[in-house]
């Protein structure tokens, strides 16, 4: 299989581009990278620095992946990105390479991330994450899989966002936000459990019970988070969701985000 490589493109006789890559016009490719086979880079876009990208990824015109970091203490010192398989990546969105030597920022597989969002240093994305336009995720942000990001999201550094999340429009994220629940507003709270995500993902009634117990008794029960925990290992049939709930928030530095006002209409279902 041939690669499809243009002619006004730029690609460094170093860099290593597998079978079946196309790389369109105008599209500049650094020393240091790796390019899957499959994998499609659009017009104008530059892959720069020590960038690894996966298989059959779709990398929209202008997109910049791999560039420094935006922090005034990176000095040019080896830093990378790391880019699973099968992801789309649209136009001008932004993902920087990790600020210490031999970080990573990492992107997993399936992941759709839309026009103009930006990835900063240091991030770790999991698999099959929907982040849509204009989305700004800064240094050191962790995301779950299956996790849904509106458009205009601005995430603080150092937060993390628990597996299955949906993330309202236009959110100020501050604190961690569990597994599983709906989080909207400014600053953004949980608002209720992501149950049609919890449902498409293939959660069966039972075990989508067992987790509406545990968002109840997290943030309905006016139990402080240690007591809700302590409640919910003793009175919640432990699953591998339950688990990750659990063990989310026991790992939480930041603090988890929690609802301010409360309704019957949050628990979903």
């Amino acid at each position: 299989m041939s690669n499809k490589i243009h002619s006004t493109s730029i690609v460094h006789p170093n860099a290593e581009i597998a079978d079946g890559v196309e790389i369109g016009p105008y599209a500049v490719i650094g020393e240091f990278v790796k390019i899957g086979g499959g994998t499609r880079i659009g017009p104008h876009a530059v892959v720069d620095g020590w960038t690894e990208i996966g298989r059959n990824n779709d990398i929209g015109p202008s997109a910049v992946i791999g560039t420094p970091p935006q922090d005034i203490h990176y000095k040019g010192q080896r830093a990378f990105v790391k880019v699973g398989d099968n992801n789309v990546i649209r136009e001008f969105v932004t993902i920087h390479r990790a600020s210490k030597e031999d970080g990573f920022t990492t992107v997993g597989n399936d992941c759709f991330i839309m026009a103009y969002s930006h990835i900063a240093h240091d991030c770790k994305l999991g698999d099959s994450i929907i982040i849509a336009n204009y989305a700004g995720i800064s240094g050191h942000v962790e995301i779950g899989d299956r996790t849904v990001i509106s458009g205009l999201v601005g995430i603080h550094q150092f937060v993390r966002i628990g597996t299955m999340c949906m993330i309202g429009g236009m959110s100020r994220i501050l604190k961690d936000i569990v597994p599983y629940v709906i989080t909207e507003g400014h600053t953004a709270t949980p608002r209720g459990l992501n149950m049609i995500g919890l449902r498409r993902n293939g959660v069966d009634s039972q075990i989508r019970g067992e987790i509406k117990k545990a968002y109840k008794m997290l943030f309905r029960s006016g139990l402080t988070t240690d007591q809700a925990l302590e409640r919910i290992r003793t009175e919640v049939r432990e699953t591998a969701e339950i688990q990750e709930f659990l063990s989310f928030i026991e790992g939480s530095k930041r603090g988890i985000a929690r609802p301010e006002i409360l309704t019957e209409e949050e628990t979903g279902e």
